[in-house]
């Protein structure tokens, strides 16, 4: 699916009068989250979504606020616990009751939210979350690196950047993060800077960045909801990965023994674009024996 009919087949609601863009396919109180990374959206999910729509009966996608084809409101004070209301908002006005939820980057903080809410006292009061699969993604900030545009953007010259920071140099500071033989093609850098640049969206892009932050002060909350559930775990983890790698797959192995791995070799920060018949397997084997989820009909 191209972009451009990614966001023609979409769908909007409001969140603090804010319009924010998702993608959805079928009903249900049963879902499946698709969380996305910073700073691109949940079109990263489209190599898998013929599968997910078949495996599951419904399956929702959000671009998160300020990224993607949603609103990207200048001076907002961006943060994961908001990013996790949203959520929590579109999982509501959908009907939805118990979640799946599989999470990449960015969006693997907003799952470790999502698994910390559940366990606290009013957690009954949200939807439910039935399993979570990871993707790369900054579960221990004391092992996650910046990317290269993440260093940039954090650098004094980060609002330089943002003015006049060209495509050339998002495409090199994106390849970065992928597998030396999984690197996108032209086709793909150009939407993805088509994306980011929607809505003049890179001016909030340091704004968003202090999740960085963010996770580094909840740290001991987000562990220790891993630590804690009793929800089936799974991390799927390109090891060529640079900022969120080998590191913290043995990380995730050592804090959470009884949690499920998957290791991709000479993959990197975006399994579900470089790997995604790898990822897909991965995914709904961990589901056919934690859920009863047949594979999905081809």
């Amino acid at each position: 699916m191209s972009l451009s009919r990614w966001r023609d087949s979409g769908a909007h609601f409001t969140f603090h009068n804010y319009s924010i863009f998702y993608q959805a396919h079928g009903q249900g109180d049963v879902a499946l989250l698709l969380l996305h990374d910073f700073p691109t959206g949940s079109w990263d999910f489209e190599p898998m979504w013929p599968a997910l729509i078949a495996g599951f009966e419904q399956v929702l996608a959000p671009d998160l606020l300020g990224l993607g084809f949603s609103d990207k409101p200048a001076g907002h004070r961006y943060s994961l616990g908001e990013q996790t209301d949203l959520c929590v908002a579109l999982l509501r006005e959908r009907g939805v009751t118990r979640v799946h939820l599989l999470a990449h980057g960015y969006g693997v903080s907003i799952a470790q939210e999502l698994l910390a809410r559940m366990q606290q006292a009013d957690g009954a009061q949200l939807p439910q979350v039935q399993s979570c699969v990871f993707l790369n993604g900054g579960l221990f900030p004391e092992l996650h690196r910046l990317s290269p545009i993440q260093k940039l953007l954090r650098s004094p010259l980060g609002s330089l950047l943002v003015r006049f920071g060209g495509e050339r140099r998002f495409n090199r500071s994106f390849c970065a993060v992928f597998g030396a033989q999984t690197q996108p093609g032209p086709i793909e850098l150009h939407d993805y800077w088509t994306l980011m640049c929607r809505q003049n969206g890179r001016r909030v892009l340091r704004r968003l960045l202090a999740y960085v932050a963010e996770r580094r002060r909840h740290r001991e909350r987000w562990v220790g909801a891993m630590q804690s559930t009793t929800v089936p775990l799974l991390l799927i983890c390109g090891q060529a990965d640079p900022v969120a790698g080998d590191e913290t797959a043995a990380r995730f192995a050592q804090v959470l023994p009884a949690a499920e791995r998957v290791l991709l070799e000479g993959i990197g920060h975006y399994p579900q674009l470089e790997a995604p018949d790898r990822v897909i397997r991965a995914f709904f084997d961990f589901h056919r024996r934690h859920s009863g989820l047949t594979w999905p009909r081809r």
